[in-house]
């Protein structure tokens, strides 16, 4: 018989702390976003130099990141290149975990960009005497990137969510790791994974909506 007793003051008293974790957790995504962005218009760029090596190493890096669980990845940053004595902390670990799988699904988003732009854009940049890479930085990139940013709004509250992950390798410091571990001295797990829960959705949503109206303000044409 349903007889739990809910005690939503507990967890309205430690909001504060909660809050705090946001706030790490917010610092993480946003690092792993840039991170992973930087990454993915390097691989973007690897595959369009026609070398092969650069073009391979391109297609695992993402073939990996996409088929792979976020988990794993986050394990090989933690344990994984513990095997071979490089320990990173708990927040380095996550922070390349979640910056390696946003690069793949980041460049992978790039891709589907550039094939929506006709190849004679870059055609009529070499006809005024760009270079390759000019026509690429002054004509296809700007293009590429209004049609990619939205979804990278998409990578973005992915990231903010996986970081929730972060307690499997002992952090402790960002939403999901305070969450556990005011669980764990005070057993209310419904009140306080319910409350941290809001705040992800909150964050998620606010994301979302800033994302958008940028979109309106840079991309009116």
């Amino acid at each position: 018989m349903f007889n739990y007793t809910f005690h939503w003051n507990q967890a309205l008293k430690a909001l504060p702390q909660l809050l705090d974790g946001a706030l790490v957790t917010l610092q993480i995504a946003l690092l792993s976003m840039v991170i992973g962005l930087a990454v993915a218009m390097a691989l973007t760029l690897f595959r369009l130099s026609g070398n092969r090596i650069l073009s391979g190493f391109t297609t695992a890096w993402v073939e990996i990141a996409r088929n792979t669980p976020a988990l794993f990845q986050i394990y090989m940053a933690h344990f994984g290149l513990g095997s071979f004595g490089i320990h990173l902390s708990p927040y380095t670990a996550l922070l390349v975990g979640i910056a390696f799988n946003n690069a793949g699904y980041l460049a992978e988003n790039f891709r589907g960009a550039l094939k929506a732009i006709p190849e004679t854009q870059a055609r009529a940049g070499r006809s005024l005497g760009m270079t390759p890479l000019m026509a690429f930085r002054y004509i296809v990139m700007p293009q590429m990137l209004r049609i990619a940013f939205l979804p990278a709004t998409n990578q973005a509250v992915w990231a903010i969510l996986m970081t929730s992950l972060g307690v499997t390798v002992g952090m402790n410091t960002d939403l999901a790791g305070v969450t556990q571990a005011l669980n764990a001295v005070s057993f209310r797990t419904f009140e306080f994974f319910a409350l941290a829960a809001v705040i992800y959705y909150l964050i998620a949503k606010a994301v979302t909506l800033a994302a958008r109206l940028a979109a309106t303000r840079m991309f009116r044409y």
